[in-house]
């Protein structure tokens, strides 16, 4: 089987300290190097020696449109729990030149070369994202390796008194377009009310009622006096519909749930069905094609029929709204 370039080696990684790795922290090889900045120090262990001196800065490098330094404790920041390792922090620069308020958000990761092996080792903090502002402009780990670890020669990070270390740094740009989705119960404009005299004279497939909006959309009954699809001449159809859906965004849906009446005139057993439905610019309407037979809607007892006239109705009970 093919590895992938970035990737688990076959050699063994060693551990940052003798004991459970930190929470989120993982370490793998790879063969690429980083995309942004490498630095070599020669002459490791004359660097450590000097006791005045605690950590090293490199040269400041440019990744996702900001300045960048890296900062080496090459004996361990001791601040920070860092004594006996190797610690290595991202700093931005020259943030004197950034707006007011500024902040960028990160995510990092930083390389050892293995010169035995021709390979990096990768340290990164699993899908992290961090934040630096004007009070946090560096982030990083206190213990990168141990320093046992990091001087054996065996390992492959320090040869000759030589090592590398390197950065790549990932920029988030905010540009995310925000939106709020909330459900609003019994939206104002209920219900849509249709009345449709001289039923028995009706000559056209289907009647459509005046457009009437709710929850900032615009929506309208469609009834099919005398069916339509498998309900053709056996019972009357009837469909809430999203109006005006083909300006609707084509990937948007519009969750609804709504009750849809033939309203009893006489009395009050009106024929209620209740659905739930996703409306978009796919489906820009839903309902019920047998939704009351045509012998029902005739029984003169029932009351759906008075005066050669009926009253659908549709009352949206839920709907998601977006802003």
């Amino acid at each position: 089987m093919k590895r992938s370039r970035e990737s688990e080696s076959n050699f063994f990684v060693p551990p940052v300290f003798n004991g459970p790795c930190a929470d989120g922290i993982i370490r793998f090889t790879r063969d690429l190097p980083p995309a942004h900045y490498l630095f070599r120090i020669n002459s490791f262990s004359l660097f450590s020696e000097v006791e005045s001196v605690q950590k090293f800065k490199s040269g400041v490098f440019d990744a996702g449109g900001y300045k960048w330094r890296l900062l080496l404790y090459p004996n361990g920041n001791k601040k920070s729990n860092g004594d006996g390792c190797i610690s290595l922090y991202l700093r931005i620069s020259e943030t004197e030149k950034l707006p007011s308020g500024w902040q960028v958000n990160v995510n990092f990761k930083f390389f050892v070369f293995d010169q035995i092996r021709d390979k990096y080792l990768v340290v990164e903090e699993a899908g992290a994202v961090k934040r630096f502002h004007q009070m946090k402009t560096e982030w990083g780990f206190d213990q990168l390796l141990l320093l046992d670890c990091f001087k054996d020669a065996s390992n492959g990070y320090l040869v000759n008194d030589s090592c590398t270390f390197g950065a790549e740094v990932l920029v988030i740009e905010q540009k995310a377009t925000w939106e709020v989705m909330s459900m609003v119960k019994h939206p104002a404009g209920n219900p849509i009310s249709f009345k449709i005299k001289g039923f028995s004279k009706l000559d056209k497939e289907y009647y459509e009622s005046p457009l009437q909006t709710i929850a900032g959309c615009q929506w309208k009954l469609i009834v099919y006096p005398y069916g339509n699809s498998g309900a053709k001449n056996t019972a009357l159809s009837l469909f809430l519909k999203l109006a005006k859906a083909s300006v609707f965004p084509l990937k948007r849906s519009l969750f609804v749930k709504y009750k849809l009446r033939l309203v009893d005139q006489i009395g009050v057993n009106h024929r209620e069905h209740t659905s739930e439905h996703w409306f978009s610019a796919n489906t820009e309407s839903w309902g019920i094609s047998s939704f009351v037979s045509l012998e029902d809607l005739r029984d003169a007892s029932k009351g759906f029929l008075v005066k050669d006239a009926l009253i659908v109705q549709a009352e949206i009970v839920l709907i998601s709204c977006l802003n």
